[in-house]
Formats: structure tokens, sequence, C-alpha cells
């Protein structure tokens, strides 16, 4: 549950995050809710972080587990391999003495692995008995072998059978030994069957008294620590087991007993109340045992249990199919009861969880579903507008490119209108210094009674055409200079046999002094007759001719002649 929220709200506040600066309205709203947003979103980080800095110590052990789980097989194939070396071995030996121990190696390699083999390799250390000099001591070695293996397979009448069937007297002292502590282990065994409390205490104290005998005998051999370690554990002496415990488990190199070890220091802390202790020895120890390829085992079961009482579902779950897997592979009854005894519980626990997972993930995809609907409709929304500022940004740019050819046509007419008005301003003035002039000139001869000579300066009209000749002269100048690429712009609007060249000491012949005008803004046949002094009828022939011969389209000819710059 914890892991989809720790997705679930960062996930959300990121999806408000974008709906929130998907909206083009109001801005103050859109940055107070973006800044909460990812406020949250990096409190709820700070606050996995401390909660993962906090997290279990034995999680890196359990992990560890859980890849010796996954790699099971490897190290079944591992033992299978090295098992069948033994059995080649086994049938290229023909000594009796050597396939007594070889029987006895491969005995101790089933024993909890599978115990079906196991006990055919004590059928057949049974029968090389005859042909080996010290039988009697071996036949009590093999009828204590038979015992243990049927103890682990949990067939305890027959293994106890077994035991009483073998005379101490028989027994050297590591023999003893060793029938002591396949008693405490048989005693141990019915214990954890048994499920009366008076049955089951009463077992333990049998199990205690052999576990006295086996320190009573003072024969130090392999797993004499772990018997003292019980022993003091049972007393209640729970530190010294633990001072005991690690000090022989520093000094012992890796192997199969070290398992034991752990198995112990485990059980020591489940009697002190330290849980997170007991779990980290308890998974070391199923660590050991999977690692060695153990199939007969309780640690893993005792940890299933103790994932299910910190619901760690997931890892009781796929712990107790372990141990019950490996149980049936050894037939290993007391193993298999033991795991069956809880298994329906966590079963049903873990199959609660799955179907509340499963409701957890239909939400989160219905709710993900959701948000991603309206993030599609928002986007589409956001596209829409976006196409819709993109059209009228279009638009606009349309609008200041003409406004910009606007100004720029005022920018030239007011140029124009600056030097045509200081033109005009100046022959202004000339006119009235000529006419001031004329006027003298003229009442000198009146006032000279020269009538005839008077008479004839006022018919003659050379005077108005020197000045209108000096106007046109003045005209053309004045419009070359601000359009001094005029006439070649204007030819290459027209068919070549068509283009107009002014003649010498001409500046502008009529025609282009027509399309002057008309560049000039005045478009007005009557008012281009009247400046010329010519009709109307010629100027709307000197325009249709000319016209008619441009290589452009007709319509548009006047319009190309406003464009010359």
């Amino acid at each position: 549950m914890k892991f989809y929220y720790e997705i679930l709200l960062p996930l959300f506040c990121i999806f408000q995050h974008y709906f929130v600066t998907l909206s083009p309205r109001n801005w103050q709203y859109i940055m107070k809710n973006t800044i909460f947003c990812w406020l949250l979103s990096l409190l709820y980080a700070a606050v996995s972080f401390s909660s993962f800095a906090g997290e279990d110590t034995n999680e890196k052990v359990l992990r560890q587990l859980d890849a010796v789980i996954a790699h099971k097989d490897k190290y079944i194939a591992e033992k299978e391999s090295r098992v069948e070396g033994l059995h080649s071995r086994l049938r290229s030996v023909a000594d009796p003495r050597l396939r007594f121990q070889l029987c006895d190696t491969l005995f101790r390699e089933y024993l909890h692995f599978q115990t079906d083999s196991a006990l055919h390799y004590v059928r057949a250390k049974r029968q090389l008995l005859p042909l080996l000099s010290d039988s009697l001591r071996l036949r009590s070695e093999v009828g204590i072998n038979r015992a243990e293996v049927l103890g682990v397979m949990g067939m305890y009448p027959d293994a106890l059978a077994q035991l009483q069937s073998i005379r101490r007297a028989d027994l050297d002292k590591p023999l003893l030994a060793y029938y002591l502590e396949t008693f405490r282990a048989y005693y141990s065994w019915v214990a954890d069957y048994a499920t009366n409390p008076t049955e089951k205490k009463r077992y333990l104290n049998r199990a205690q008294a052999y576990r006295d005998s086996i320190i009573g005998l003072g024969l130090v051999r392999e797993g004499y620590e772990f018997v003292v370690a019980d022993h003091l554990l049972f007393r209640g002496k729970v530190d010294s087991a633990i001072v005991l415990l690690e000090r022989t488990l520093e000094r012992m190199p890796a192997g199969r007993a070290r398992g034991y070890v752990y198995h112990t220091l485990s059980e020591a802390y489940r009697v002190r109340g330290a849980q997170s202790e007991e779990i980290r020895f308890l998974a070391l120890t199923a660590i050991n045992d999977l690692e060695h390829a153990v199939r007969e085992y309780a640690a893993l079961h005792k940890l299933a249990n103790l994932m299910y009482q910190t619901d760690q579902l997931d890892r009781a779950y796929r712990y107790l199919n372990c141990s019950l897997e490996d149980a049936n592979a050894c037939n290993s009854r007391l193993r298999f009861i033991e795991v069956s005894q809880f298994f329906h519980a966590i079963d049903q626990a873990y199959k609660l969880q799955k179907a509340r997972e499963q409701r957890i993930v239909l939400s989160f995809l219905i709710l993900v579903s959701a948000l991603s609907f309206f993030l599609l409709v928002a986007i589409f929304y956001l596209y829409r507008n976006m196409k819709r500022l993109s059209a009228m940004r279009l638009d606009l740019s349309q609008a200041n490119l003409q406004l910009q050819q606007v100004n720029q046509a005022l920018s030239e007419t007011g140029k124009i209108k600056e030097i045509y008005i200081a033109r005009y301003l100046d022959r202004c003035v000339t006119y009235l210094d000529k006419l001031s002039h004329y006027r003298r000139a003229l009442a000198k001869l009146a006032m000279a009674s020269r009538m005839e000579e008077l008479m004839k300066a006022i018919k003659s009209e050379q005077f108005i055409r020197d000045e209108q000749k000096k106007f046109y002269d003045d005209f053309d100048r004045s419009f070359l200079t601000i359009f001094p690429h005029f006439i070649d712009q204007f030819n290459a609007l027209l068919e070549e046999e068509a283009r107009i060249e002014p003649k010498k000491g001409e500046l502008l012949t009529t025609e282009l002094r027509i399309f002057a005008l008309i560049r000039l803004g005045i478009s007005d046949t009557k008012q281009i007759a009247h400046f010329l002094g010519y009709s109307l009828a010629t100027i709307y022939n000197y325009r249709s001719r000319i016209r008619n011969k441009s290589l452009a389209n007709k319509a548009l000819f006047e319009q190309k002649v406003m464009e010359i710059n």
C-alpha cells in the first residue's frame, strides 16, 4: 500500500502542476499552485527518504536471502554434481572399507537433502558389515545412522525403537557422544511435534538430560559448543550463551557448521525478546542452509512466520513456499507439518493483500486514465488556442508589413511634398520678381508713350513660352532628383520597341512627364491635362497607348509605376 502512495502523491502533484500551467488565465494563481505542488512533492520526498534511511537494518541480509532463494537451483545442481562424483567413485571401488567410508559420506550428503537416499546408503553400509573386521562397533554406528535418518523423516517410533535396540556398553566414547546427540535430537523433534504443553515440556526436559550427559562426557568434538549453548539457554543463561556462540563464530571457518551457530543465536535472541536480531540470524541460517543445498531446515519457515507478523507478506509467502517445496523434496514430515501449521493463514493473508493491491492498481489505472484524458483535453485546448494565436500573429505580422509599406509611402510622399513645396515657393518668388520686372518694363513703355512697342509686348506669347519651358525643366530636374532611376525602371515595364528615351537636351518627354505625375500621386486625367496644357483626349490617348505596351498585366501597369523608387 505504501508503495502506491509513494508513487501516486508525487504523480498527482506533477499532473496538477501541468494542469495549472496549461491554464492561460490568472498567472498569480498559476504561480501559487505550481510552487505549492512542487513544495509538497519535495516534502514528501524528504519524508520518504527519512523513512528509507530509518529502514530496518535487516533489509540488506533479507535481500541477500531473496537472491539466494532466486538462485537455489544453482546450489542444488552443485550438490547433485558433487554427489554424482561420489557415486562414480563408489562404482569404481572394490575395497569394502573404502566403500563403507564412501557410503557414509553419501549418507551425510543425503541426510538433510533427500532422506530416502540417505536411508538407502545406511542399508548399503549395513550390507558391508560382514566384510569388515570391526563390524560390532560399526553395526552400532549404522544403527544410530538409521535412527537419525528416521528422525529426520519424522518416523519417531521407529527412530526410538532403533535407538533403544543399541547397547550403550558396545559404544566407545565418540560413538556414545553421537548416540546421546541423536537421542537429544529425537526428543527435540518430538517436542516440536507435540501440541500438548505438558508433553512438550516433558520432552524438552528429556532432551536437556541427554544434553547434560553429552557435556558430562567431557569430549570436545564438532558441535560441542552448540550443546553447551543449548544447555545455557535451557537454564536461562541467555547472555552467557550469546557470548559463547559469538566467540565460536569468530574462530569458525565458513561451512555448514556456521548454520548451527546462527540458528542457536537466533534462539538466544528470541528468548531475550530481540526480534530484529532474531530475524537477522534466522536469515543468515537460511542463507547458509540454502547455499549448502540443505532441504531439511527450520530457520526459513520460522523467518516466514516473523515476516508475516511484521506485515511483509510477500516475503512470508515466498519463504513458506520455498520451505514447503524443500520439505517435500527431502521427505521430512516434521518440517512439512511445521510449515503447514501456519501456511493457510499466510496464504489467505497473501491472497487478500494481492486482491487489495489489484484493486489499488485498478484504481490507480483509472485515475491515471482520467488524468491522461484531462491532460489530452487540456493539450487540445492549448493547441487550439496556440493555433488561433499563431493565426492572429500572422495577421498582425501582415498588418505590420502593410503599415510599414504605408509608412514608407507616406515618408516618400512627405519627402516629395517637402521638395516640391520648396521648389514651389522658390518658383513663386521668382515669378513675383519676373512679374514685377515685366510690370516695370511695361510701365516705362507706357510712360514714354511708346504704344506700338507696348502693344507688341502685350500681344507677344514668347514670355509665357519661355516661362513654361523653364517650369517644365524645373519640374523634370526636381522629379529626377527624387527618382533618379525613373526612366530605366519605367522602360523595364514596357516592351523593348515601346521604350522611351528623351532627346538630347531633354530631361523628360511628354509621355514620361505624364507618368511622372502619376508616380507623384496625380492620377486624375483632368489634372494632368491642366498641368501639361493638353486636352483630356490627348492625355487619355497617351496613357492608353503606353499601358497597352506594358509587359505586365495592363490593369496593374500604373500600380507598378507607383512602386518605382
